[in-house]
């Protein structure tokens, strides 16, 4: 009896110290598959202590779809990485650590192959504005241009911009540098434009369900371990070094745009955050 009541407490023991599973989405788009964001999260629950460990879920789903399953108190997504709004901090609750150090606000154009030189007489927004863009019809980058006065063409389903650009409906399409190689990769029929690069300030964060606050804190807490220990640098070179190198983004015309969706809570003070040009010095 006290043998078998010493195997009840280890299994008891053993119950206790398991990792709770969170899942993460899989992404239904030809960008980064999810691939950097899954790797972040699990490096920082890692770092956090091992309470918690990341799963990507079984079921692909396109962006919209993922923050609603977040939302819901019944919802099978428990994380999401994603582009940052003052709404979607409104209805969830932010990691305000930038995923990818403010690259996603880096946008380069994909172009239809016998147009590959449509950008090349752009000097700055006014030019920017006779060429018409596609974006996700939920996508914040929408508001953002249009802001700014460029003309934007919403896209329902995510596939569909590149048949949208092959068939001369929109004339280019802006996406991140850690978005568009693979892409361009996945259509051949497609070019990265060489001659413009379009930034604003803007993060895509982790975020969680609002009432998920343990979650929340224990990927900060990993994060801030992982900036702190160079672990998260290393990665996000691992990921995407290659790729800002091939963009040449110091040979680029640089058009700034403002952001008016983003929170004032943004920690753009934080410099150590922040992708910069400066920073192309720093890639191994």
């Amino acid at each position: 009896m006290r043998y078998l009541l010493l195997i009840v407490c280890w299994w008891c023991g053993v119950a206790l110290a398991a990792p709770t599973t969170v899942y993460y989405p899989r992404v239904e788009s030809d960008g980064d598959n999810g691939e950097y964001g899954i790797a972040l999260l699990q490096l920082a629950l890692a770092k956090a202590g091992g309470e918690y460990r990341a799963e990507v879920s079984p079921l692909g789903m396109q962006q919209n779809r993922a923050l609603t399953e977040l939302q819901s108190p019944q919802g099978r997504i428990d994380v999401v990485g994603t582009m940052t709004s003052a709404e979607r901090e409104t209805k969830l609750l932010p990691i305000r650590i930038p995923m990818t150090r403010g690259l996603i606000g880096w946008r380069i154009g994909l172009l239809r192959s016998d147009h590959r030189d449509l950008l090349q007489s752009v000097r700055g927004l006014d030019d920017l504005k006779h060429f018409n863009a596609g974006q996700g019809h939920d996508w914040p980058d929408l508001q953002i241009l249009r802001h700014s006065g460029v003309p934007v063409q919403p896209i329902t389903i995510y596939h569909t911009l590149f048949g949208m650009l092959n068939a001369n409906r929109i004339d280019w399409v802006p996406r991140s540098v850690n978005e568009i190689w693979r892409e361009v990769a996945r259509h051949p029929e497609l070019v990265v434009d060489p001659y413009v690069v379009v930034r604003y300030p803007t993060a895509d964060y982790f975020f969680v369900n609002r009432n998920n606050s343990a979650l929340a804190e224990a990927i900060r807490r990993g994060l801030e371990t992982a900036l702190a220990d160079g672990s998260f640098e290393k990665l996000f070179y691992v990921h995407y070094g290659a790729l800002i190198r091939q963009a040449r983004l110091d040979k680029r015309v640089l058009i700034q745009l403002p952001n008016p969706l983003l929170s004032p809570a943004t920690p753009l003070q934080r410099k150590e955050l922040w992708f910069t040009l400066d920073d192309l010095k720093r890639i191994p």
